[in-house]
């Protein structure tokens, strides 16, 4: 775990910057100076891009993290690697076309009694070849164990980037419509420095030979374009859907709601970016064992992160919403049933890298293809009754049987368990501090108050898990730190 604590450190510290920077975009910024209508659309297209970018990136971000160690030649990697570049042009260039001539049909389909968000649509294809390529940049890169970068680029420079512009409508030198539009360069600005950080690790010879193992390359890139589908209509179906049934301001009320709740998946997405590369060269060479204590320590790593972070989103919403701008504060039921789905995903490690490296993986797809299924359901009923909150109703329910049935799959079929005692252990610590926590309020500033009883549970909930020694690699980090600054303080 060395590698990967040291690694995921890193990237937990810029994602975390970068989070900083966008809960200040997405609480404040968008908030004050776009406002609902605007919020809204930028919520629609920005989800409506990620929901194309697997097929954009023809699944080729898992395909080169899975085949690419299997190549011991070098002249067959380069093949490999120039075989990738090219593979996701085989369905971005008809997508483009049937967006370009079925433009008037898609729009009057998906957007409902909203035609403020027509003149935007032609944007969501390109993001979503940005998006894809990045992404294909970025497992460039993965597979060399350099993950940081990229981490940077679309956690940090993306924000950045945003927020420069908002500032520029607040101070009138751009106008709301021209920022939407902006969108589409930042997202091409990150795909080419992506580009350029990946040439720069390796630069590929380029090559226009079909490697070998092409057939099992197709097909496992034609699964990941149906499982990454799967995986990304889960979290983004339900904002593509809203405004077909509500104004889209509402759709920024849900927005600022998600955001807040992503935040719980930060340390899962940190550490899994070098974990999942690891885990398909464990199971490359057959190391089951070392497989199992990966799966494990992932998994109770994740729990004690990702259950600091969700508590303290949860025993400060009330304080946090009265410090956005705005009447955003319908969104708190929403927090809650998001965070709950994004905090069980997290505490199943790497179990989504286990089965997509395995015999199996195909099962997956047929789970998933019924759980969207469900969730569109869920969504047509949910929604029209309930609001918003029943977009996250519908999306908890989903996310909650996906994973759940991801995981006795891998139990199963594999014998690997992420559980132990210690998370037991762990989910008592954080239902005891969640109650001791949750009636308890500074009746003074709301922001000072978030600051001090963020500190507090922190305190306690850190000394607790130290003390029952819930994770082996959190401790030995804890004994590093506290003696350093030990031998800090006496000099």
């Amino acid at each position: 775990m060395g590698i990967v604590l040291n690694q995921s450190a890193k990237n937990i510290a810029v994602t975390y910057f970068g989070f900083g920077i966008g809960a200040i975009n997405a609480m404040f910024l968008y908030t004050s100076f776009l406002g609902k209508t605007h919020l809204g659309i930028v919520t629609f297209l920005l989800s409506a891009a990620n929901i194309m970018m697997p097929l954009m990136a023809f699944g080729v971000q898992s395909t080169l993290i899975r085949f690419y160690n299997r190549y011991k030649d070098e002249a067959e990697r380069e093949r490999f690697l120039s075989f990738m570049l090219l593979m996701p042009l085989l369905l971005i260039v008809p997508i483009c076309i049937i967006t370009f001539f079925g433009y008037d049909i898609i729009a009057s389909i998906i957007i409902g009694d909203n035609p403020t968000v027509e003149p935007f649509l032609w944007l969501i294809p390109i993001i979503g070849i940005f998006m894809g390529y990045f992404e294909v940049f970025y497992a460039w890169v993965k597979v060399h164990m350099k993950s940081v970068f990229g981490n940077f680029i679309s956690e940090v420079l993306v924000r950045a980037l945003i927020s420069v512009m908002l500032f520029a409508v607040h101070f009138d030198w751009i106008s709301k419509e021209f920022f939407i539009y902006s969108l589409t360069a930042i997202y091409g600005l990150q795909m080419l420095a992506m580009f350029i950080y990946a040439i720069k690790i390796h630069r590929p010879v380029i090559q226009f030979k079909i490697p070998e193992k092409i057939n099992e390359i197709f097909g496992y890139s034609f699964f990941i374009i149906l499982s990454g589908s799967v995986a990304v209509l889960l979290l983004d179906f339900d904002k593509v859907m809203i405004p077909a049934y509500l104004k889209i301001g509402e759709n920024a009320v849900y927005s600022v709601a998600i955001f807040i709740a992503t935040v719980i998946a930060v340390p899962s997405r940190a550490m899994l970016q070098i974990i999942y590369p690891i885990t398909a060269k464990l199971m490359s060479e057959d190391k089951m064992e070392e497989l199992n204590d990966l799966y494990k320590k992932s998994a109770i790593n994740l729990q004690v992160f990702g259950g600091l972070v969700m508590l303290g989103i949860f025993l400060n919403i009330k304080q946090l919403y009265l410090i956005i701008p705005g009447n955003y504060s319908g969104g708190i039921l929403t927090v809650f049933m998001i965070g709950l789905g994004k905090f069980y995903d997290a505490i199943l490690g790497n179990n989504n890298a286990i089965i997509l490296n395995t015999k199996y993986y195909r099962m997956v797809l047929l789970f998933g293809l019924l759980l969207v299924l469900m969730m569109v359901v869920l969504v047509m009923i949910f929604v029209p009754m309930y609001g918003i909150t029943g977009a996250a109703l519908a999306t908890l329910i989903s996310m909650f049987i996906y994973n759940t049935i991801k995981l006795l799959f891998v139990v199963k079929k594999m014998d690997l368990y992420p559980f132990t005692i210690n998370t037991l252990k762990s989910f008592g610590i954080l239902i005891g501090v969640f109650c001791l926590f949750y009636f308890w309020d500074f009746p003074f500033n709301p922001f000072m108050s978030i600051i001090l009883k963020s500190a507090l549970i922190t305190i306690v909930y850190v000394y607790l898990n130290y003390v029952f020694k819930i994770s082996t690699d959190i401790n030995y980090v804890l004994k590093n730190l506290t003696s350093k600054i030990f031998s800090y303080v006496q000099k």
